[in-house]
């Protein structure tokens, strides 16, 4: 008898992001924005002055603000179910909180995707 199959689907880490000052981020959080694929952010030009500040190589980021988080939390989780790791960050804090990212997660969820926030 076949065994069913599995899927393997992403992780969606929950990336907080300095508020001030861009030296206040854990190594963690550098680990994780190295390692995957894809980076969900509220704005784009913030996220890659992030990255370039800390010489992390260009990563696929999409857009993922109030303005388009509806339509494009689908599109993130679709990302994500096809098993690529994703990390979503805001301009400053912790995304889902006070920013973009609720819709996102309420998704993952309900896809029964993990999600794991940083501290």
């Amino acid at each position: 008898m076949a065994e069913p199959s599995r899927h393997t689907f992403g992780t969606l880490y929950l990336v907080p992001t300095p508020i001030g000052n861009l030296e206040d981020i854990t190594m963690r959080a550098l680990r994780i924005l190295r390692d995957v694929e894809t980076i969900a952010c509220e704005d784009t030009r913030v996220t890659a002055q992030l990255l370039r500040h800390y010489e992390i190589p260009p990563r696929r980021l999409i857009s993922n603000f109030s303005g388009n988080e509806a339509g494009r939390a689908g599109q993130i989780v679709e990302i994500l179910r096809q098993g690529a790791d994703v990390a979503l960050v805001s301009d400053a804090g912790t995304p889902g909180i006070s920013d973009p990212g609720t819709r996102l997660v309420a998704l993952a969820i309900a896809a029964g995707i993990p999600i794991v926030p940083l501290p």
